[in-house]
């Protein structure tokens, strides 16, 4: 009787999933420990409160929520070319977000963006973290063009991003005088912002030609509609430093 207990006691065991398994995560929301550290959801899974395009009109019909994902579609067989970015803006900042792209595909996460008459595309004036699928994608054949990269800038080392159709999880620490990026927790950008030594970084790349490019302190967060589909979601942010007060939601 003892034994036959015993065993029946483990096989509840098992099968209990309370008593088994870690409880999962719930997407796109917040631990009571992340609202203590100020964390707020810039997504809540469920609509598009809080985003607009970059001309300041509602968001495209192409970006659209399914099941509490955020996806850029296809609209008769076209994409829209519209940029979606958030209401607010963020100077220093701590950003989480998962992305999923296809084979082939290509977008970005961009930050410190303002929408300026002379520079009225978001990669005009806002920094860029590479989302891309490097296998599939022709960018993947340049170094400072592969997920993860401060696009044009940095780097990635290799294997950071995992394949198409895969959940990335990338990290972004926008501080005064210097910014971080990180994908799937390995490090892909590290520089400073706003010195002398960003100036040279920025006359070195594609960017040198765009006056108005990494020069902002502070504006919206944008993901960019570069023609083919992609996925976000969990895409959370606190603010960090003298700006932080009142930032959790």
């Amino acid at each position: 009787m003892r034994m036959a207990f015993g065993i029946g006691a483990a096989l509840m065991l098992v099968a209990s999933p309370t008593l088994s398994q870690p409880p999962q995560e719930r997407a796109n929301g917040l631990t009571a420990q992340e609202r203590a550290q100020g964390w707020r959801l810039l997504f809540n899974g469920r609509d598009l409160s809080g985003w607009r395009s970059f001309d300041g009109l509602p968001p495209a019909q192409t970006w659209v929520v399914r099941d509490g994902t955020l996806l850029l579609t296809k609209a008769d067989g076209q994409m829209s070319g519209t940029d979606l970015v958030t209401a607010d803006t963020f100077g220093a900042f701590e950003l989480t977000l998962d992305w999923k792209v296809e084979r082939g595909g290509n977008s970005g996460i961009l930050y410190l963006a303002r929408r300026m008459p002379d520079a009225p595309l978001l990669y005009q004036t806002g920094l860029e973290m590479q989302v891309l699928d490097d296998a599939g994608h022709s960018d993947g054949k340049i170094p400072t063009h592969r997920a993860g990269a401060l696009y044009d800038m940095t780097v990635p080392p290799a294997g950071a991003s995992r394949p198409a159709g895969s959940w990335n999880h990338a990290r972004l620490l926008v501080e005064r005088g210097r910014i971080r990026q990180w994908l799937n927790g390995t490090p892909t950008a590290d520089v400073s912002y706003g010195d002398d030594a960003w100036r040279k970084r920025v006359a070195a790349s594609k960017f040198a030609k765009m006056p108005r490019f990494g020069t902002f302190p502070s504006g919206v967060i944008g993901l960019q509609d570069h023609g083919e589909p992609v996925a976000f979601r969990n895409i959370k942010l606190r603010r960090i430093g003298p700006s932080a007060t009142g930032a959790a939601k």
